[in-house]
């Protein structure tokens, strides 16, 4: 059974989110089932909290994980008391900067958002967009306002790279995936062609595509291996023959890849 994660925030969820995966990702034994609980801002709501936490753990029969930036003590306080590994950033970070600055911490609701300015906020939330709306090839009419654009086979990494890099650097980044159908002729379709300097392959192990396949939708020729070997050995194929540039997903993390797809394109990430 899935072990049940939840993000509790004041504000958008955002960052306690990007925290608390980036920590769950170092556990790939474990399988996580998580869900966002934005704007936790009155003791009420931090009560209805508790009782979604202590149902799951109830009906899981495992104590929950709850990862929190919920900056008010008195709301924090009453999450803290659900019966939940609870885990609270700005608790665990702030009194020993507060120490080690020899002051008090301004303690305030979205404070993390005024260290940058609304254009730069905006400008995140346009990249997430613009993400979701181009997202596994949906439409290619935009694809001249992408600052890069993924490909590779389906289920390889694109979309959480994709929306990651949105989030975190508000790059916007579109991502198209190479069908079945398109196997035996592998080729980039004209739209594609035309921003060929954005593009940037993602592939994996055929194996790994396996299992994750599988999940999906098992016994079926999406999932099989040998229909991963295939595409895997197509698509590997192609970037070579287009010179296009590309990494490997199996072993690495959303952020691992965000960080070398900037590195290699040079794409300028923004700062929040």
């Amino acid at each position: 059974m899935k072990r049940k994660v939840f993000f509790v925030s004041d504000r958008t969820g955002i960052t306690a989110e990007m925290f608390g995966q980036s920590l769950l990702s170092q556990f790939e034994k474990t399988e996580f089932d998580e869900m966002t609980l934005p704007f936790i801002d009155t003791e009420e709501k931090a009560h209805e909290v508790c009782r979604i936490i202590n149902k799951a753990g109830k009906t899981s029969a495992q104590r929950p994980i709850v990862f929190d930036t919920i900056v008010i003590p008195e709301i924090r306080q009453v999450v803290q008391s659900s019966d939940a590994l609870v885990l609270d950033f700005f608790h665990t970070f702030i009194g020993p900067l507060e120490d080690e600055l020899q002051q008090s911490s301004d303690f305030r609701v979205g404070k993390t958002h005024s260290l940058s300015d609304s254009d730069a906020y905006d400008s995140r939330i346009d990249a997430v967009n613009f993400a979701l709306n181009n997202d596994d090839g949906i439409t290619m009419r935009h694809y001249d306002k992408a600052d890069v654009i993924l490909v590779g086979v389906s289920r390889c990494g694109k979309t959480p790279t994709s929306l990651y890099m949105a989030m975190q650097f508000g790059i916007k980044t579109a991502n198209y995936p190479f069908t079945e159908d398109d196997m035996e002729n592998l080729a980039l379709p004209p739209e594609l062609k035309k921003h060929k300097d954005k593009i940037f392959g993602l592939t994996i192990n055929p194996n790994r595509l396996h299992d994750i396949r599988t999940e999906r939708k098992a016994n079926s020729r999406y999932a099989s291996l040998k229909q991963c070997q295939f595409e895997v050995r197509e698509v590997e194929s192609l970037y070579r023959r287009l010179k296009i540039e590309h990494l490997n997903t199996t072993s690495r993390s959303v952020e691992e890849l965000s960080a070398k797809i900037l590195a290699s394109t040079g794409l300028k990430r923004n700062v929040f």
